[in-house]
């Protein structure tokens, strides 16, 4: 049965931001349990086309439910995008939409080991069927590589307590379940302030294990420059993210590529008017969007969600653009 308790997030403003014509082709890359899929077919005429995907066997299983002719489904991750596509013959699209982060059917199953609220197996991969999971990955990490993780992933002030803890107690027993880990990570920080008394103990330690165990923010890396190459001239691409880590980074590639040259800095040494140089091979579109109050108070986890948009122009993108744009 298809699950229906999954609310997606800045629904219609998502759908209204990539302006979808009746005959248009739009990529939903972040299928989940379909929210957003749903709306943008409910937007689309008799000749358009929705190509959905994601890397969770759950919501494959979901998009089975949608019996649409107009509507195709491949599991994928974002590093594989544009493979799928070319797959199916599609060189180029009018909009793409990114729905970043953990869906609430996956933080709600124990079994899929995501949330520190109920004990189950410490999983955490959102493709149960490839990579290590976040068991074995501790298991074996030691314990300067662990900091990093929780610091840089989790913006976690205790990472190296967190990570000693981790260690100790593994040195007695494997750490196997979303309990036992959390546990330990209650116990390491322990009453120390941390400004947000709403906030789990856990809840940053889990954060960087899930995007570690992931590669969240490399497949987000890849998926911009591999999608963005997919656009049409005047096609938008939306991308809703819900932590600080996933928003800057998707900030940083609109500011760069919205500006001439793949914002190169020498571009700025060059002896032209700014009228000589090209254009650029992104326009932002409006600022970003917050969910509203009303929105906030039906669905709480929507609270940290940002949307951001931008339109493809008609300047070539830069051949080295997946190298270096993270730096810029």
């Amino acid at each position: 049965m298809a699950d229906v308790e999954h609310v997606p997030v800045l629904q219609h403003e998502a759908v209204a931001a990539l302006s979808i014509a009746p005959d248009a082709v739009i990529v939903d890359g972040t299928f989940g349990r379909g929210g957003h899929a749903r709306a943008i077919l409910a937007a689309l005429g008799k000749r358009g086309r929705l190509i959905a995907s994601d890397r969770d066997p759950a919501a494959e299983a979901a998009a089975a439910h949608i019996r649409d002719p107009r509507f195709t489904f491949r599991r994928a991750w974002f590093s594989e995008l544009p493979e799928a596509l070319a797959a199916l013959g599609l060189a180029q699209v009018d909009g793409v939409l990114l729905d970043l982060g953990v869906s609430s059917p996956q933080l709600d199953d124990p079994s899929r080991g995501f949330s520190y609220r109920s004990d189950g197996p410490l999983d955490m991969r959102m493709d149960p069927e490839r990579g290590e999971s976040a068991a074995d990955y501790i298991a074996r990490a030691d314990v300067r590589e662990l900091t990093e993780v929780i610091r840089n992933y989790g913006e976690e002030r205790f990472a190296q307590s967190v990570a000693r803890a981790i260690a100790a107690a593994r040195a007695h027993a494997r750490i196997a379940t979303t309990g036992q880990l959390a546990s330990i990570v209650a116990k390491s920080v322990g009453a120390r302030t941390r400004g947000d008394w709403r906030q789990d103990p856990a809840a940053r330690t889990f954060q960087a294990l899930r995007i570690f165990v992931n590669r969240e923010l490399i497949e987000l890396s890849f998926a911009l420059p591999g999608v963005t190459a997919l656009l049409k001239p005047g096609a938008r691409l939306a991308v809703i993210s819900f932590h600080s880590l996933e928003d800057r980074l998707v900030k940083r590639f609109f500011a760069w590529a919205s500006q001439p040259f793949g914002g190169d800095p020498r571009a700025a040494r060059l002896p032209l008017r700014q009228s000589e140089l090209p254009a650029a091979p992104f326009a932002h579109v409006a600022r970003a969007v917050k969910p509203s109050a009303a929105e906030i108070e039906r669905n709480p986890r929507s609270r940290s969600a940002i949307l951001r948009v931008a339109e493809r122009g008609t300047a070539p993108l830069p051949a080295e653009w997946p190298a270096h744009w993270e730096a810029a």
